[in-house]
């Protein structure tokens, strides 16, 4: 859906596949603060909802499209108010069928997120000094939402 700038209004939703009956999760992550470029992690708003199962008929009825759909298989860690999760990501071959699918890499991607409130920049210099102790291993980097589309 498109709002009244006429930017395109996004919406995620994800379950778990582990556990039957688990409840959807509905997230809106709002645009990318443009700020202080030395800054070391991507900072925007974020709204988290529990749902229920019909939560995909619903959001059709509003009016969303689906743009995409993937599985993602993994593991979440915590540190504090971190969430470390490091997965790969598999294609679905046939829309809706979770069990027909493929990895599109061999590599796993590694996901440091962080629920702050605003003004809290204290937190992405933890975010970069988790990332330091990961450097051998692992490049974190910051990723421009925009360059994907």
């Amino acid at each position: 859906l498109k709002g009244q700038q006429a930017s395109p209004f996004v919406l995620r939703a994800r379950r778990s596949m582990d556990k039957s009956g688990m409840p959807w999760h509905l997230r809106y992550l709002g645009q990318p603060e443009i700020g202080d470029k030395n800054r070391h992690a991507l900072v925007r708003n974020c709204v988290d909802i529990a749902t229920s199962d019909n939560l995909t008929d619903f959001l059709v009825e509003m009016g969303f499209r689906m743009d995409h759909e993937f599985v993602a298989k993994g593991h979440v860690f915590r540190k504090g108010i971190m969430k470390i999760m490091v997965y790969k990501i598999f294609r679905i071959l046939m829309p809706g069928n979770t069990e027909s699918i493929e990895p599109l890499s061999l590599s796993y991607l590694v996901e440091l997120n962080v629920v702050a409130p605003a003004g809290q920049d204290v937190v992405s210099d933890d975010m970069r000094n988790f990332a330091e102790q990961l450097k051998p291993l692992v490049h974190l980097e910051k990723i421009d939402p925009k360059r994907l589309m």
